[in-house]
């Protein structure tokens, strides 16, 4: 009776605890009755989830909303897209904002699930300071972004699905020929009863199910992290990794793997123009290099991160509590982040699970529970900017607010195809139910160099020339120095004196003869393009 009060109140805690940091930005996302997400991806993947609920069944292959006329072949896959439908489903009864709020709750409750794994492995694997990683998975700031309130982006069902997969595999009994790694059952007679061998099948198909999942969502992280694991077991745990019935999971990972290929009938293609995507990518935060020397690893993990290599060696070498592909996927992750930012989540994930094994190096458990709550305190004080920001912070946050309402009052004008910048055209695609010629996914970048290229031309003829090409109905202009830098930046090149994207916002009585302005506020110009003569139906 004791251990069931104290496993109610642990999950009860621990629940709240992920529901208060997925959901702290609650403000961003409810504003004036309506819904807002916090990326410009989301706003995409909505326009895919709604199409998929207006056709049942549909396998989305090509966007007709993004680098309109031409449309793109996406990376982003069906799984992400049928799991939010099935919620806005479950939801319709209770609001008619059914798609809404479930794009807006997706991640949290996925967050609430992966949570709830975690509590349970750990109490079942019995793992010293579990309660580290509990901590560390509710509270890190990096973590709570990819599972946030109002972000329907696939990082969070990535997480979720890894998460199971590397516990799996922890779980799954390993022989260590070589001395390195933990979780180490030799073999006994109770590896070749029956059920063990059920025990080892199950988990085994609870990792590839996951890792298949994985793999169909996205073929980039999760195939990147299978690589590093399959080599690294190779290497440390020969024998049971290849061993029966472990084979059984890794069918069915290629079998969900060949379903999703048939069913998707594409594979992500690397971007064309690297040079264009190479001064796109130095505009996006989740591409950009984070350095090892950045304060913001702190934020995200705490201070044990400064002496991990110390406690990794010991905790691999002596202790022997850790599993070996961790380690490895650690590293592997540690130095991808330093490439890319999008690593992070995976980085910080790896860590919380490895964090009990590298607070096990302190055999006094009071002495252990004070380093960790000391190593809390960036992370700690990352909280305390974020829920009680400054003066600056507050107006950047309300003017952000401003303007989302603000943009979609302008999107709701139009009727036909649009161009605006990169950032704001996936919602207002979502919002009008019409295409835009920019998009914020790589495989749109023609689509935004066009929109660059007509923000900061100054010859009129020019940027009609971009307009007629492009069939565009409508053109939103915004603030002219944050247009000007950004297309300055995609393009590589120097703005000139006096660029059309400044005259629309500064001076739009002196816009070309062919725009014409209709409509205006506190974020946005609205300017009908006259030439245009035209009209087509177009998907919503």
């Amino acid at each position: 009776m004791r251990r069931a009060v104290i496993a109610t109140v642990e999950i009860v805690l621990f629940s709240i605890l992920i529901l208060a940091t997925r959901c702290a930005n609650y403000r961003d996302v409810f504003i004036g009755g309506n819904i807002y997400f916090t990326d410009a991806d989301c706003y995409a993947r909505m326009t895919r989830v709604r199409l998929c609920l207006e056709q049942p069944g549909l396998i989305l292959r090509h966007h007709s909303f993004e680098n309109f006329p031409a449309g793109t072949t996406p990376h982003t896959t069906a799984p992400f897209d049928y799991l939010i439908a099935a919620l806005a489903v479950a939801l319709k009864p209770i609001t008619a904002q059914a798609l809404e709020f479930a794009g807006a709750l997706i991640s949290p409750l996925l967050a609430l699930l992966a949570g709830w794994f975690l509590w349970w492995w750990s109490r079942r694997e019995r793992l010293a300071y579990r309660g580290g990683l509990l901590l560390l998975y509710g509270l890190s700031p990096i973590l709570v972004h990819g599972m946030a309130l109002g972000r329907p982006d696939h990082q969070s069902l990535l997480l979720c699905l890894i998460v199971v997969a590397l516990c799996a595999e922890w779980t799954l009994p390993s022989i260590d020929p070589k001395g390195v790694g933990t979780a180490v059952t030799q073999p006994t007679e109770k590896s070749a009863r029956p059920g063990f061998q059920r025990f080892v099948q199950h988990w085994s198909l609870v990792s590839g199910a996951s890792w298949g999942l994985a793999l169909w969502v996205s073929l980039y992280e999760p195939l990147l992290l299978l690589a590093a694991l399959i080599v690294s077991q190779i290497l440390f745990a020969r024998k049971t990794f290849l061993a029966w019935p472990r084979p059984i999971g890794w069918a069915l990972c290629g079998g969900i793997l060949l379903i999703a290929l048939v069913l998707e009938q594409r594979l992500p293609v690397w971007p064309q123009n690297s040079q264009l995507f190479s001064n796109w990518a130095s505009t996006i935060g989740e591409l950009r290099q984070v350095s090892p020397t950045d304060s913001i690893w702190l934020r995200w993990t705490g201070l044990l991160l400064i002496p991990l290599p110390a406690l990794l060696w010991i905790a691999l070498r002596k202790t022997r509590t850790m599993p070996a592909f961790l380690a490895v996927l650690l590293a592997a992750t540690f130095a991808l982040t330093i490439w890319q930012a999008r690593w992070a989540y995976f980085f910080v994930m790896i860590f919380a699970l490895g964090l009990p094994a590298c607070l096990g190096v302190f055999r006094n458990r009071i002495a252990g529970w004070i380093v960790l709550a000391i190593s809390l305190f960036p992370i700690l004080t990352d909280w305390d900017e974020r829920l009680w920001p400054g003066e600056s912070q507050n107006a950047l946050k309300l003017e952000r607010r401003a303007e989302a309402i603000a943009w979609r009052q302008a999107a709701s004008q139009i009727d036909g195809p649009f161009l605006a910048p990169w950032w704001w055209s996936p919602a207002v695609a979502f919002w009008s139910g019409q295409p835009g010629v920019a998009g914020s996914s790589h495989e749109a970048l023609p689509g935004t160099e066009q929109s660059a290229k007509f923000f900061l031309s100054a010859d009129s003829e020019a940027a009609k020339a971009i307009l007629l090409k492009n069939k565009v109905a409508w053109v939103f202009a915004y603030d002219a120095d944050r247009i000007i830098l950004n297309s300055s930046a995609i393009l590589a090149v120097s703005p000139p004196e006096n660029p059309l994207g400044r005259v629309l916002d500064r001076t739009p009585s002196r816009a070309p003869p062919f725009l014409e302005l209709v409509a205006q506020n506190s974020a946005a110009k609205l300017f009908r393009v006259h030439f245009f003569q035209e009209k087509e139906n177009f998907p919503r």
